[in-house]
Formats: C-alpha cells, sequence, structure tokens
C-alpha cells in the first residue's frame, strides 16, 4: 500500500509539473551528454598521443659539405665514418634506445623528393646536399632530453631532432578544445542542477497541504520525500537514457557514418564501440544520482511544515 501510494505521488508530481520536468531531462541529457563527449575526447587524445609517441623517432643529423660552412657545430668538417661507426656503437649499447637504423645521403634524396613531390622547388637540392642520419625508435619517448643531451655535442652531429615536436601542436589544439569543452560541461550541470532545485520546490510549494496532514499522522520524514526524491530519479534516467543515445548516435555519425572519419583520416586510430560503451553506466549512475541528491538536500530546506 505505502509503494503503491509513493508511485501515485510520483505520477501527480510528474503531471504537476510536466514543462519543468521536460527541462530538467533535456538539461541533464545535454549536460551528460557533454560529459561523456568531454571524457572520449580526452581518452581519444590520450590514445591518440600513445599511439603516436610510440611511432615517433629521435633523428641524429650528421655534418655533411655543406653544413660546414653554414653550421659552427660542424666546424671540424663533415662527419668521418669513425664518428657514425662511434655513434652508432654508443646507440646499440644504449639502455634507452629500442633500434635504429641509418639513413645514407641517397636515401635520404629519395624520401625528400617523395616527400615534396610536384612542389616547386623540390628540385634545388642534390644528393650530396643530404646528410647521413640516424633514426631512433626509443623505448620510452619522454626519455628525448637524454638522448639530446647525450649526442646533440659529440662530434660530427649537427641537430638532434625529435619528431613529437612536430606533434605538439595538434595534441595542444585537441586538449585546448577539451578544456572550452569541460567549461560548458560545467556551466550545463549548474544549470540542470538549478532547474532541478526549483522543480523539486515548485513541487513541494504545490503539495504542501498533503505534506502537511502526513507530517500531522506521524509520517516519518523520508516517507514525505520519497516521492520527491524517485520524480527527480525518474527524470534523470530519462535523461541519462538519452544521454546514452546521443553519445552512441555521436560515435556512429561522426566515425562510420556520416562524416566517416575513419576512412577520411586513416592517421588516427578512433576509440571504438567499446570504450563508448564502458562510459555509458557511469552516465546513467550520475544521471540518477545528481537529480537525487540535489532534490534530497533541497527538500531538507523547504519541505518543513
Amino acid at each position: 500500500m505505502r509503494l503503491q501510494f509513493v508511485m501515485s505521488e510520483i505520477g501527480v508530481g510528474l503531471r504537476r509539473n510536466l514543462t519543468m520536468t521536460f527541462a530538467v531531462i533535456v538539461s541533464v541529457a545535454l549536460s551528460l551528454a557533454l560529459a561523456g563527449g568531454s571524457w572520449l575526447g580526452r581518452e581519444q587524445v590520450t590514445h591518440m598521443k600513445g599511439y603516436w609517441y610510440d611511432k615517433v623517432e629521435v633523428s641524429i643529423f650528421l655534418c655533411n659539405k655543406v653544413d660546414v660552412t653554414t653550421s659552427k657545430n660542424c666546424a671540424d668538417g663533415p662527419a668521418t665514418a669513425q664518428q657514425r661507426s662511434a655513434i652508432a656503437a654508443s646507440l646499440k649499447s644504449n639502455p634507452l634506445v629500442d633500434k635504429f637504423y641509418v639513413e645514407d645521403p641517397a636515401e635520404a634524396y629519395v624520401h625528400y623528393k617523395q616527400q615534396f613531390a610536384g612542389q616547386p622547388g623540390n628540385d634545388l637540392l642534390t644528393p650530396d646536399q643530404m646528410e647521413y642520419s640516424f633514426r631512433v625508435k626509443l623505448k620510452d619517448p619522454n626519455k628525448f632530453d637524454v638522448i639530446t643531451t647525450r649526442y646533440s655535442n659529440s662530434p660530427g652531429v649537427i641537430q638532434v631532432q625529435d619528431q613529437r615536436a612536430l606533434l605538439q601542436n595538434l595534441f595542444g589544439l585537441l586538449n585546448g578544445m577539451t578544456y572550452v569543452a569541460l567549461a560548458v560541461l560545467a556551466f550545463m550541470l549548474t544549470v540542470a542542477m538549478l532547474l532541478i532545485v526549483n522543480t523539486v520546490r515548485v513541487s513541494a510549494f504545490s503539495r504542501r497541504r498533503e505534506t502537511g496532514i502526513m507530517r500531522l499522522v506521524g509520517a516519518s520524514g523520508f516517507y514525505i520525500q520519497a516521492p520527491f526524491i524517485m520524480e527527480a530519479a525518474f527524470a534523470g534516467l530519462i535523461g541519462g537514457l538519452l544521454a546514452c543515445g546521443m553519445l552512441l548516435t555521436g560515435r556512429y555519425f561522426l566515425v562510420e557514418g556520416g562524416l566517416d572519419l575513419q576512412d577520411k583520416i586513416k592517421l588516427i586510430q578512433f576509440l571504438g564501440w567499446g570504450d563508448v560503451i564502458r562510459v555509458l553506466p557511469l552516465v546513467l549512475v550520475v544521471g540518477i544520482l545528481m537529480p537525487s541528491l540535489a532534490a534530497f538536500f533541497t527538500l531538507r530546506k523547504y519541505l518543513r511544515v
């Protein structure tokens, strides 16, 4: 009988405040969808960093004949065979190095022609202007500074370059977009919480006579508050389900259908369905708890009869 009464009160409350309940559902859905999207965006950036940092190399460029006249690091002349052998031996014994290979000037020239094919001025360089270089794969890409310190002043070396620097601007942009999304998320959550609090207050005020009678006949505070809390939880559950639907639809539209980014951008490994599905339970839990807790603390202040 008590359960039936509580459920009937939930239905009454939802009907009386249908417009505001709908606003709460929409606000919760949008804020949670944005929260889930921000979380997935951060996971995507982290995934991309791990993927690309695992592939980037440290390049150790050696002096050639042209560098002797243009760089003070090569004042002693072009790198000799002995200097190349010494660097190779050092890399082979270095515990930070996973593997490396040597690119001679002829190979560097072929790669240069392939990379800048069809662009003006790609025939200005000749093979003798290219440099010997060591392409080094590190076990831990974050140890680049150690490699730079170790080899930048070695005889015959003109420059040590980390390919990670080429990706920093991209990751900086993606991180910036994530921070913007988190700021919008905070704003949306605040709006949703204010709507929930206001809806609970209006619902409590519209039923103040019923709750007053219940208090007079000895009903407990929790028994009186339960319908209001469950109304908020129900609205949050619907909003959470809508947010889950938006996340799944967004992933499909962006990655597979519509924009089809996985085929258009081959260089990025996008998060799979499993990564998205793992976020959905958290979205639902937050969707239920957020309005329930807001209703509980609001009722402690505004449901005094």
